[in-house]
């Protein structure tokens, strides 16, 4: 085992983690960031619409462009990167084990920052009757195959569950493509995500939008063939036909990697977190600027000890 000594290690190189990074070695930390994916940025990668950079570049960018921006930036610096690294555990003796096609390595450090984003909500977490047959994945799996794996063998009469940023997206995508969206179910009674969003995504291309309901049944075994939905102020129940359900239920914070640290409400002061680990974030740009922000932080405190 390969033992590494640093100021600060961050795990998860998405725009938050590449963002505290850059902006703890620029106040002069060490830096050793570590990401379990082969390509710096995260949730951007998949992301080839625009709408990210105008704060924080005043440019409307791509979220791949966003990312790329950032890895250049990396590049030039001396931020220890390593990709296609899993981060095992982070001990409460400031050490972290980490693994890679390299082997193992186990890094020592003064600091910590969490920066390892989010995970979707799925179907798990509301109760809905019915099998799970093929044709029901989240939105964010649907955008990573499509726009990173070339995926294109969905079906054709599309149901959307939830009216995020992701599902708003990922609706008119399937349009463009030729797929037909039969409807958008949202349980609250206005959709989610930003209002450039429902703009240009729901109103720009017609998503019929079905709001205060919900999806109570799947329908098929093999095979999704059509979904329950209720109307949660009459009760009213209607059964829609399709072949996929995309379901965009929003994002929870992931924040695994240091669970066993979280203690009696609180993680050890030597730890922090920021980006979506954090808070969820509607926008880039406000992510990176609390990313650069926790990262100049950190590397201050360790300099008045």
């Amino acid at each position: 085992m390969k033992e590494l000594t640093c100021d600060i290690f961050i795990t998860g190189a998405g725009a938050a983690g590449m963002a505290a990074a850059l902006s703890a070695c620029h106040e002069g930390a060490d830096v050793i960031l570590a990401e379990h994916d082969d390509l710096p940025g995260g949730i951007l990668n998949r992301c080839i619409h625009q709408g990210f950079g105008l704060g924080y570049f005043g440019e409307d960018l791509t979220g791949q462009e966003y990312a790329a921006r950032f890895r250049d930036r990396l590049r030039s610096s001396d931020v220890r990167l390593f990709t296609g690294t899993t981060v095992l555990s982070v001990s409460d003796d400031r050490t972290a084990l980490m693994t890679s096609a390299d082997g193992l390595h186990q890094v020592h450090f003064s600091a910590c920052i969490l920066a390892s984003g989010s995970t979707e909500r799925n179907l798990s977490s509301i109760p809905v009757a019915g099998t799970r047959p093929a044709g029901v994945l989240t939105a964010g799996c649907l955008q990573g195959m499509m726009n990173l794996g070339g995926y294109t063998e969905t079906g054709d009469h599309i149901v959307i569950l939830g009216s995020g940023n992701v599902g708003q997206i990922m609706g008119r995508q399937l349009i463009r493509a030729g797929k037909t969206v039969i409807a958008m179910i949202e349980q609250e009674e206005h959709p989610g995500g930003l209002a450039r969003n429902h703009r240009e995504c729901i109103e720009a291309y017609h998503i019929p939008l079905r709001l205060h309901s919900t999806i109570t049944e799947i329908h098929g075994t093999d095979h999704i063939s059509a979904v329950t939905v209720k109307d949660l102020h009459s009760g009213k129940t209607e059964i829609l036909k399709c072949d996929t359900l995309i379901t965009a239920l929003g994002l929870i914070p992931d924040r695994s990697p240091a669970a066993g640290l979280y203690r009696n409400g609180t993680f050890p002061g030597w730890l922090s977190l920021c980006g979506n680990c954090d808070t969820i974030y509607d926008i880039a740009d406000s992510l990176t600027a609390q990313a650069e922000q926790t990262g100049k932080r950190v590397c201050r405190s360790l300099s008045r000890r």
